[in-house]
């Protein structure tokens, strides 16, 4: 039997980094992901003790966040626990709902400012069809970021979240690092 090594969306055996100027980059490869639907005459669950947030919110206790994807449907968010179970730990919270995994169908990439939010709103205004002075921290949805569609998530004034198919990782990446690397020191 061979033995197998894991790799990140991004085709390494770790998390890629960048950092440019105020803005730091990096894979999230420690991200557990699952989606989460309410069937018909199901009541809504508050997992994990969330109560799980309406269109363009994201909600967080602890390591475990949820946000809205579309009409009785959520993804919710595991942080550090991708090699954890979280589809299964989920749907035993909520009887009744439509648990899927999708920890390995997408990536993650966290951008972090040092100097505040200015550099992220910056970033924001060349990246995605979102105004970043109305996006504030709390904020999630799903626009395209070039060619692809991934959803956006605020976590706080200084951090932004970008989630996109793991499939074009590295066209997710290429897009993100280009506009950092426009914002930051360097001008390529």
């Amino acid at each position: 039997m061979p033995d197998l090594k894991p790799i990140t969306a991004l085709g390494g055996d770790r998390a890629r980094r960048l950092h440019d100027g105020a803005l730091e980059l990096e894979e999230n490869t420690e991200l557990a992901l699952a989606s989460l639907a309410l069937r018909r005459g199901v009541t809504q669950p508050a997992p994990f003790g969330i109560d799980l947030p309406g269109p363009g919110v994201w909600a967080q206790s602890d390591e475990i966040a949820a946000f809205w994807t579309g009409p009785a449907q959520w993804m919710v968010e595991g942080q550090k626990r991708a090699d954890s179970d979280l589809a299964s730990e989920l749907a035993a919270l909520c009887p009744g709902c439509s648990v899927t995994e999708q920890t390995d169908g997408f990536a993650a990439f966290e951008i972090r400012s040092s100097a505040g939010e200015m550099p992220i709103l910056q970033l924001m205004a060349k990246l995605v069809n979102i105004d970043p002075i109305r996006f504030p921290s709390g904020s999630a949805t799903r626009t395209g970021l070039e060619h692809m569609s991934v959803f956006v998530i605020r976590r706080a004034a200084h951090h932004i979240a970008i989630l996109g198919m793991r499939s074009a990782a590295g066209s997710i990446w290429h897009a993100l690092e280009k506009q950092i690397l426009r914002i930051g020191d360097r001008k390529p």
